[in-house]
């Protein structure tokens, strides 16, 4: 099925399937955190930048793809580089979330409440502790989110690269 994938995605339209992955993964987020309420972790958001650096990369490509063709492979390449390196990013927090291994000092979610006046107007001011990056947030079928991160971020690598090495086969 990958495959048959790839050898349906013609190298001029990678760049556009890329940017469209990247926004769907963004978009998806966002609704997660702003229509849901779920608050990312530092890890959750660390995992966000490649998917942003591959939608602006992936931008760029497509506005060079008819003048510049190689130089946009070129770019699509590195912007799925990105993606791999956020597939390393979410494997990490998926295992962290596993309790593989443990995370990030800063990312336990064993910060406390400071008690008294004072330390509840620097709590308002600072707002709500950040979530524990070691506790999925949702799960579904087992699975969190990084963790479903990482399997797209396989995909779309792997569709993409296909692809590439489809279309260069091809010239």
């Amino acid at each position: 099925m990958i495959s048959l994938l790839a050898r349906l995605l013609p190298p001029q339209r990678i760049p556009t399937a890329i940017a469209l992955c990247a926004a769907l993964v963004l978009i998806t987020v966002n609704i997660f955190e702003y229509g849901f309420g779920y608050l990312p972790c530092h890890l959750c958001l660390y995992q966000r930048l490649p998917w942003w650096i591959a939608l602006g990369l992936s931008s760029v490509a497509i506005m060079l793809l008819k003048r510049r063709g190689v130089l946009s492979l070129l770019i699509s390449i590195v912007a799925l580089f990105a993606i791999f390196i956020g597939a390393g990013l979410a494997a990490y927090h998926a295992g962290v979330e596993y309790q593989f291994w443990a995370g990030p000092s800063g990312c336990t979610g064993a910060q406390e409440l400071s008690s008294g006046l004072a330390g509840a107007i620097q709590n308002i001011q600072t707002g709500p502790p950040a979530p524990s990056c070691d506790a999925a947030a949702w799960t579904l079928f087992g699975i969190s989110m990084a963790g479903y991160n990482f399997l797209f971020s396989l995909f779309v690598v792997t569709i993409g690269g296909m692809a590439i090495w489809k279309g260069l086969d091809r010239r």
